[in-house]
């Protein structure tokens, strides 16, 4: 019996060991591939106000009525009243809430839902500069100047911060309003 218990001991510590060594293999080798996608982009002007999606439609329609029929644009309205004024679900179910000019009201309909700056960052500066160019054909370092004024998607897993189920974390959302699946 002991020498069972032996080998059962020894078997756990090698696959464990084995767990954590892939693990950190896996880790490695992913961080300088991020880090070089992340340095392919460089980051937007600093100060930069949200706008809401609105300002984004007046250049880019297309994308705006895309997400006029999907879920992301109705996550506030999806929240029952109770919910409308809780700091736990408005960090998911508006844009910039916490941030100095993103949602903090019921006022600030633009930024209701998430918007195309919760997964591109704040667009004042991205608006400002490719207004300037009107409707006119973008030269290539126009066209430089208006991608880099704006994240092409912020530098992190935008997508778990609010799908934490996907991210086997604790979901925030009530019990009551989870789906069950």
């Amino acid at each position: 019996m002991c020498r069972l218990t032996r080998s059962v001991f020894a078997g756990t510590v090698v696959a464990l060991t084995s767990v954590v060594l892939i693990g950190a293999l896996m880790t490695m080798s992913s961080a300088p591939a991020q880090a070089m996608a992340e340095a392919d982009e460089p980051a937007p002007p600093a100060d930069q106000e949200y706008t809401g999606a609105k300002e984004c439609a007046s250049c880019h329609f297309k994308q705006f009525m895309s997400w006029k029929k999907d879920k992301h644009s109705q996550t506030f309205d999806l929240l029952p009243a109770k919910y409308q004024k809780d700091a736990k679900c408005l960090k998911c179910h508006t844009t910039g809430y916490g941030e100095p000019t993103g949602y903090k009201e019921e006022a600030d309909a633009a930024l209701k839902g998430t918007t195309c700056e919760a997964c591109h960052g704040p667009g004042s500066k991205h608006g400002e500069i490719c207004k300037a160019f009107g409707k006119e054909k973008l030269n290539e370092a126009q066209e430089k100047e208006a991608r880099d004024s704006i994240w092409m998607m912020l530098p992190k897993n935008v997508c778990v911060t609010c799908h934490t189920l996907k991210a086997h974390k604790e979901s925030e959302t009530p019990k009551e309003l989870q789906t069950k699946k």
